[in-house]
């Protein structure tokens, strides 16, 4: 029997497309919408090879209200929502605020008016540890309290939390999921699928893996004189696919009411924190090829270091990170020789 259709916005992006092939795989009808600014539409063509199925696409901006309408009128008897479609570079939000509020706040508020009218049961948002700031101890549990945020893209993540709480406490008759990533790294192990930004990367392993195959010259660790046993920023590295999974899961939570709250948040990262200098070795070690990188200044914005409890998440969900961070790397790798073998990259 064909489960429920499920409306992956920001799809063919990285954490998207990883959760689509999960959700295909767990028998879920899926409808992507993307506008494409950070993904490339050929990422449908991996998911189809990963899962044997290529799911329903459509073209659009959710920040545009005309668009999220037609998508609904289209595809009547959406059951759930995951949120991906959001800008996501803290330093890109630095020089473009305005540009991350519009998108990151339009879109969802756009998807929460139309969930009522339409029957849509609960959304899974996208939120991240950023929401956290510089926390006074580390692991971060979910009762951390909510530090004024450090960038744009953080408060975005901040105030579209608030938006959902006080939509669903104002009596919308849906669910909501509300999931605080760390860091998502890695690939998909068929190397169908990974991270493919356009542009100069904004985030770590895209300029590692860009950086050992001499794409770029050498990949800039941004400060070594932090608080930490190495000086290097630490953070909580989580495998793609391992996060997918957690969708899936949160997904049947909202649609077969699993729970009796309203809102529940979960952290989701692996407990253990890895600095940037860590993290090179590591993907040197699991590949065997050399990382160029120097020390420059710090980076406004960023956190000197952050790493999940995910007890929570590992205890209700039943969920856990469980892939080495070797592997993880290698995954990265693997798929950076994909793009190499294809002449993108």
């Amino acid at each position: 029997m064909k489960k429920d259709t499920i409306l992956v916005t920001g799809g063919t992006g990285y954490i998207g497309s990883h959760t689509v092939v999960e959700l295909q795989q767990a028998g879920y009808h899926v409808v992507i919408i993307d506008d494409l600014s950070n993904s490339n539409v050929d990422v449908l063509d991996g998911i189809e090879r990963i899962t044997g199925i290529r799911p329903d696409f459509v073209e659009g901006d959710c920040t545009d209200m005309a668009v999220v309408k037609d998508l609904f009128a289209k595809y009547p008897g959406i059951k759930g929502i995951i949120n991906f479609a959001a800008s996501k570079a803290v330093g890109e939000s630095m020089q473009k605020p305005i540009l991350y509020y519009r998108n990151n706040l339009n879109t969802l508020m756009n998807l929460l008016d139309m969930m009522a009218e339409h029957g849509v049961k609960g959304i899974v948002f996208s939120s991240s540890c950023t929401v956290y700031g510089e926390p006074d101890e580390n692991p971060v549990t979910e009762a951390a309290p909510i530090k004024k945020a450090t960038s744009p893209y953080g408060n975005t993540k901040q105030i579209s939390e608030e938006i959902i709480t006080d939509v669903i406490n104002a009596g919308a008759p849906f669910k909501s999921v509300i999931l605080r990533y760390f860091n998502p790294v890695g690939a998909h192990q068929s190397a169908e699928i990974g991270e493919l930004p356009n542009g100069v990367p904004q985030n770590l392993i895209p300029y590692v893996t860009q950086a050992a195959m001499g794409i770029r010259k050498e990949l800039s660790v941004f400060g070594d004189d932090y608080d930490t046993p190495d000086g290097s920023c630490i953070r909580d590295y989580i495998n793609v696919v391992d996060l997918a999974k957690a969708h899936v899961i949160a997904v049947e939570r909202m649609l077969e009411d699993k729970s009796e709250a309203k809102i529940e948040i979960f952290n989701l990262g692996t407990g253990v924190g890895l600095s940037v200098l860590e993290l090179i070795s590591a993907f040197e070690r699991a590949t065997g090829v050399k990382v160029p990188h120097k020390i420059v200044g710090r980076r406004a914005g960023d956190i000197e270091k952050v790493w999940a409890n995910p007890a929570y998440a590992n205890e209700v969900l039943g969920w856990k990170a469980e892939t080495p961070i070797e592997d993880t790397m290698r995954s990265a790798w693997n798929w950076q020789c994909r793009l190499r073998e294809r002449g993108i990259m």
